[in-house]
Parts: structure tokens; C-alpha cells; sequence
């Protein structure tokens, strides 16, 4: 993987009539608009540490948008067995990359796909890996948050606007070598995600532990992996606070009041599509212990 500058392709006076000509037998697969940034290879220091922080194991699929090389997919496939799938629209970067893949022995584990990383399939995808420009990441940004919640996205040197980060770092002095005669060493910036489940709307639950069916209202909203709301119980609304969303990992905790007594609780669950299961604990009180909660949403 690499980025690309924006570039824009420019043809001799009087070229457009064998354009035309051209064209009338180039491959449809070869017919493919110009690559949308300028390719430079993302430093092999910085490829490792990606995928470190990505957390790839062997049971994890990559998908590479914007694969140059094949760098990150062979580094993911060499050093943890993962699987991969890397994208580019340029095919002097497909049969490069099928060339390395070839010299490091991993064929058997990686695929390189002519296309356009906006409209392939990314679905199977659990790791996503990025060098591109932070236009481009912005108007991937909606693919990516629908894919499957808990997937993890990994961006070299460019964030995704208003979607903050859940971590980035720095690789001091990596090594860029983009050819033999450019070379040279910088810091390189990288960004984490974790894609987000969709909690926002309105949810109901019951605490078994209270010993009578009482019923919880609980209002959430949010942005992006960022969450807020409130719980209401009894025509009264108590805020939530320590509120996480991890991918499908909701957690919070609330101290409401029930029959004029408090009861402070921890969630946690696991969110799928309309209802979450998981457990509450209650540390204290005549209600102290962990039991199982499960939430179903009312209202979107």
C-alpha cells in the first residue's frame, strides 16, 4: 500500500482521435478511470506496526485499498497467517503485487484485484488497511461504517475527519524508499478505528435482581464509536456515565432510583442489530451481585 497525489492525465494535441481508437479494443477490465493519487510505498517499519495495532492473527481477512505492492498483505501474511485481499486500480501495482506475492510464497493466501476500492465488495473484510489521501478517507467513511461492527480500520499518515480515532501513534524516523534514488527518513503518523454497532434510539430492559418486573428506559445517542444519554425510571431520568462503545461492546453505568432507594449498576453487553445481552453488577446493597440483562430497542 502507498499514497497517492491527485493526478491528472494529460494527452498531445490532437491524441483524443486515437484515444478513440484505442479504446475500441482495450479490455473492459483495463478501461478503468486513471488512479485517483500518485503511488509512494508506506514504509516497511510502518506496515508492521499497523498491523500490530490492528491486532491481526491468522483468523483475520485483510482488505488492502490502495495496495501498491502487496507489502501489507504479504507482511500479514508472512508474520501471522492472515488472509488477504488487496485493491488497486492501477494493474502495473496488481502484477507487481503478484510478483512479490509470488517471491514471498504466500499465493496461496493473498489475492490482488484490479478495481475501484469504492466500489468493491469489503464485506468479508475484518481488517481494513489504508495509505491514501484524507479526501479519499472521508468519502470511504461511509462504506466503512457499515461494515460488520467490531471490524478494524488502519490508516497510514491520514485520519478520517470528524471520526476520531480510538488510538494513533507515531514510528519516529520511518524509512521511506519509494525508489533507489528516493530515499529518505520522517516521522509517520498512523490512526486506529474500530467500527462502531449502531446504539442510538431508545431501549428497555428490566433488572431481574430487583425482585419485581420494573421496567428501564434508557436513551441513547450517538457519534460515531461516541455515546450519551440518559436512563428513565419512574418518570424520572438519571444521566449515564462511563458510557463505551467498542464495536458490539456497550458498556455504561447509571445510579437510579427505584422506590426511593438507589441502586448504581455497571452494563455491559453485546449489541446485535435491535437487542443486547449481557450483565449487570450491582456492587452494593440489597441488590449487590452480577446478573444477566438483556435489552430490546423500541425506537430508533
Amino acid at each position: 500500500m502507498g499514497i497517492r497525489r491527485t493526478i491528472r492525465p494529460r494527452f498531445p494535441h490532437g491524441s483524443l482521435l486515437l484515444i478513440c481508437l484505442l479504446s475500441l479494443w482495450t479490455p473492459v477490465h483495463a478501461q478503468m478511470r486513471p488512479p485517483d493519487v500518485e503511488y509512494v510505498p508506506t514504509p516497511r517499519d510502518v506496515v508492521t506496526v499497523m498491523l500490530e495495532t490492528a491486532g491481526v492473527t491468522k483468523d483475520d481477512v485483510v482488505y488492502d485499498l490502495g495496495c501498491g505492492d502487496g507489502r501489507f498483505l504479504i507482511t500479514a501474511a508472512q508474520i501471522y497467517g492472515a488472509r488477504g485481499v488487496g485493491i488497486d486500480i492501477d494493474p502495473e501495482r496488481i502484477r507487481e503485487s503478484n510478483a512479490n506475492a509470488r517471491k514471498a510464497g504466500v499465493t496461496d493466501r493473498v489475492t490482488f484485484v484490479q478495481g475501484d476500492l469504492f466500489k468493491v465488495e469489503l464485506s468479508e473484510a475484518t481488517v481494513i488497511t489504508l495509505y491514501l489521501l484524507p479526501e479519499l478517507n472521508v468519502a470511504l467513511r461511509p462504506r466503512l461504517l457499515q461494515l460488520r461492527p467490531g471490524t478494524r480500520i488502519v490508516s497510514h499518515e491520514f485520519d478520517m475527519g470528524e471520526w476520531v480515532p480510538d488510538k494513533r501513534g507515531v514510528v519516529k524516523k520511518a524509512r521511506f524508499d519509494s525508489s533507489p534514488y528516493l530515499v529518505f527518513e520522517q516521522d509517520a503518523s498512523y490512526y486506529f478505528w474500530v467500527v462502531p454497532a449502531n446504539v442510538a434510539g431508545e431501549w428497555r430492559w428490566s433488572i431481574p435482581a430487583l425482585g419485581r418486573k420494573e421496567n428501564f428506559t434508557l436513551r441513547l445517542g450517538q457519534t460515531f464509536q461516541k455515546i450519551e444519554g440518559a436512563a428513565r425510571v419512574e418518570e424520572r431520568t438519571f444521566p449515564i456515565v462511563d458510557a463505551r462503545l467498542t464495536g458490539d461492546a456497550l458498556s455504561f453505568a447509571s445510579t437510579v432510583e427505584v422506590s426511593g432507594q438507589k441502586v448504581t449498576a455497571q452494563y455491559q453487553g453485546r449489541v446485535l442489530g435491535d437487542s443486547v445481552r449481557g450483565s449487570v453488577d450491582i456492587p452494593e446493597g440489597p441488590f449487590s451481585g452480577r446478573y444477566d440483562w438483556s435489552a430490546t430497542r423500541t425506537k430508533k
